[in-house]
């Protein structure tokens, strides 16, 4: 979490994803995140050499990171308790749901 907040505030290219529905996604989102709903995601969308984040409410997003990481994308990662534990641990000013 503190590792993820480090790198977007250093500028590092990692690319967010939210694979949260649109209506969640309005409601609260992390900045500089974009949405993919998870049944959108299609492999072919993305690039094996990319870094990438993904969260979902919970955390629960963790097996889609785990499959990426099974076809090859070694840079793939879940950002752990999801969005919830991000407006708890670091932005406190995100509404929780």
């Amino acid at each position: 979490m503190k590792e993820l907040k480090r790198l977007l505030e250093s500028g590092a290219k990692v690319d967010l994803i939210d694979v949260r529905e649109p209506y969640e996604y309005e409601y609260c989102h992390i900045n500089g995140s974009r949405l993919i709903p998870l049944r959108q995601v299609r492999l072919n969308d993305f690039d094996p050499n990319q870094e990438y984040v993904f969260y979902c409410h919970t955390g629960e997003s963790g097996w889609l990171v785990n499959l990426l990481r099974e076809q090859g994308f070694k840079k793939a990662r879940s950002l752990g308790g999801g969005i919830d534990a991000w407006a708890l641990e670091i932005d406190q000013s995100l509404p929780r749901y």
